[in-house]
């Protein structure tokens, strides 16, 4: 275990447990919004290519979604879901996830099987070799990727053939520059980011 993976470690565990009042918040919000289980579980890909089954706060009515993207004016998507994702405080139940080990504070997005495919395959290998993380500097500067979906007449093409040749690129630009300064100046800025917005 490495300096980085012992920082994640401890600071996603102490922020579970500051976090916990919020935490419950949530989850009742969304059982008394829809039916269904707090949680949203699906296959993601880790580091070194083996798959893990993500943690976030359920922001759709529970059901398999057709697609593995969501634009903006989704209409599975809750009247809790809308507040959860406008904040990100969906994305906090990855927390869990990097208390575990299965991923970091700060790397390359998880995604699904079918999109880790896309991916170029000069770059694949090399993004799989880091733990993912909750927020990157893509998350950053495609934090309003939904809306730009919802621009789309198709939204999981141009996701496929627009965004993950830029976003795979950030990616691997990160893993070769990586640093603990960086990733504490990428925090800082995500909070900032989604404070401000």
């Amino acid at each position: 275990m490495n300096s980085k993976e012992i920082i994640d470690r401890c600071l996603s565990t102490l922020a579970l447990v500051l976090l916990s009042p919020l935490f419950l918040i949530i989850a009742v919000a969304i059982k008394l919004d829809s039916p269904g289980p707090v949680f949203f579980r699906q296959k993601r890909i880790g580091r070194g290519g083996v798959p893990f089954k993500i943690h976030k706060f359920r922001t759709m009515a529970n059901k398999i979604p057709k697609v593995n993207i969501s634009a903006t004016g989704d209409p599975r998507v809750t009247r809790v879901g809308r507040i959860l994702r406008k904040t990100k405080l969906d994305e906090l139940a990855q927390l869990i996830d990097v208390s575990r080990g299965r991923m970091a504070l700060v790397g390359p997005r998880p995604e699904v099987p079918e999109y880790v495919a896309e991916w170029p395959e000069e770059l694949r290998n090399l993004i799989l070799s880091v733990r993912p993380g909750i927020t990157d500097p893509a998350s950053i500067v495609y934090r309003n990727e939904a809306d730009e979906l919802a621009q789309a007449p198709d939204p999981e093409r141009y996701y496929i053939e627009v965004l993950i040749p830029k976003k795979t690129a950030m990616y691997a630009d990160y893993v070769r520059n990586r640093s603990l300064l960086k990733d504490a100046k990428i925090i800082l800025r995500t909070i900032t980011t989604v404070v401000s917005k």
